[in-house]
């Protein structure tokens, strides 16, 4: 997501804590107040989104569960089950399992993300007879989060038969702006969670997780926590986020530094990207995905670019250049080619992490950005539009069905670890 791009008026939308053992013994703490993007859950399109999908009892029939709850421990076990839950009726909802619960299309990601909205309000204001700590609270935030997310969930099978693929997708963004927002990179990942595609030399085994649009959650380290334990095993990573109008990018170059576009929380962050031993930490970091033979195939009805693009205060240099071929050497990143937003961060993250595992020169991964999922024409005012719309749902699934075979060039060139 380039903020720069936003804020010349193209629409570039992208895109837990570890598990902590709290005290045993809680004091009671006054309840905090709904976040802003909490609060945003009761408007008239949300709502609509929940109901025309079925997912408007989940936030309910959470709280009724943790209700019962006797103890953190309950509560604890209560958050886990129905945070897998949700991540599991979404993506069966997206891949055509179970009841559609609605008219709304299969492929949203929209009802995932309202319904855990509602659900981490419930554990936002929960307040139990045994007492609940801060430390507790937030405890469980982090439970909901990471479960509901895909984040607990991935699993790939034994033996070097079949590929490992990790792809992650982002939440719908600057929702102020347009409540229906919809984001394409987390259908995506709903839609191929568990799938398994067809390569040159046989099959390969999507796994996803969605991530936040949020800059605390990145600078908690969420992605590194998730990331660390797959990378070393997988054959092949993409982070995925919604870029540009009509367009696919792969990002040739990640840069050290957020720009400060306010995420979901409305909260904007300016500096470099904060990372663990920030003494080692580069400016830049590259793709290793095959971007050429990705961007030569015929992978859909949206064009592929080779997006090698930045934006730098070359080495001596006292403001921003922008360098359509990438960096200059011993420079400072101001913006890589997808931006410095979130799916900058994301990429820049996950490619460091690749680099400092040393699986640099064995491991191909990096970031794709789709188009922008537009509305039709006609429904393009949120004062007056619908939540849907027929060029919407096929947008959507044209970008899905193109993300899926992008994964199965990519896939196709890469030798199995």
């Amino acid at each position: 997501m380039n903020s720069l791009r936003v804020r010349i008026g193209v629409l570039g939308l992208t895109l837990l804590a570890g598990l902590t053992t709290p005290a045993t013994t809680a004091v009671a703490e006054t309840a905090p107040s709904p976040t802003v993007e909490e609060q945003r859950l009761d408007g008239a399109a949300p709502q609509e989104i929940l109901r025309r999908s079925g997912f408007d009892t989940v936030a309910t029939d959470f709280a009724r569960s943790l209700g019962s709850a006797r103890s953190y421990a309950q509560a604890r076990h209560i958050v886990v089950r129905e945070g897998s839950a949700l991540w599991r009726r979404a993506v069966d909802r997206a891949q055509g399992r179970g009841p559609a619960g609605g008219d709304l299309s299969r492929d949203d990601d929209r009802p995932l993300y309202w319904a855990r909205l509602g659900m981490t309000r419930e554990v936002r204001v929960f307040e139990p007879e045994f007492g609940l700590s801060a430390e507790q609270r937030t405890a469980l935030l982090s439970e909901l989060e990471r479960t509901s997310r895909g984040q607990t969930a991935l699993r790939y099978p034994r033996g070097k038969a079949v590929k490992r693929i990790l792809v992650t997708g982002f939440d719908p963004f600057t929702l102020d702006r347009d409540v229906r927002i919809s984001n394409p990179s987390g259908a995506t990942a709903l839609a191929l969670d568990g799938t398994v595609i067809e390569t040159a030399d046989g099959p390969a085994r999507i796994e996803t997780a969605v991530f936040p649009v949020r800059w605390r959650d990145f600078a908690d380290l969420t992605v590194e926590r998730t990331l660390r334990p797959y990378l070393p095993t997988v054959d092949l990573f993409a982070t995925v986020s919604q870029g540009r109008v009509g367009r696919f990018d792969v990002e040739r170059t990640n840069g050290a530094w957020r720009g400060g576009f306010p995420d979901n929380e409305n909260i904007g962050t300016t500096g470099t990207i904060p990372v663990s031993d920030p003494a080692s930490q580069p400016q830049w970091t590259t793709t290793t995905l095959p971007y050429r033979a990705i961007v030569a195939a015929d992978t859909g009805r949206f064009p592929v670019y080779d997006n090698t693009g930045v934006t730098e205060i070359p080495a001596g240099g006292t403001g921003p250049v922008v360098r359509p071929d990438g960096p200059s050497e011993g420079s400072t990143a101001r913006a890589g080619g997808g931006g410095n937003y979130l799916s900058n961060e994301i990429a820049y993250r996950a490619t460091l992490l690749r680099d400092r595992l040393g699986l640099h020169e064995v491991l191909p991964g990096g970031h794709v950005h789709t188009p922008v999922l537009q509305f039709g024409a006609g429904n393009t005012d949120p004062a007056t539009g619908t939540v849907t719309d027929p060029e919407f749902v096929r947008n959507r699934l044209d970008i899905i069905d193109q993300v899926r075979a992008i994964l199965s060039v990519a896939a196709s060139t890469t030798v199995t670890r």
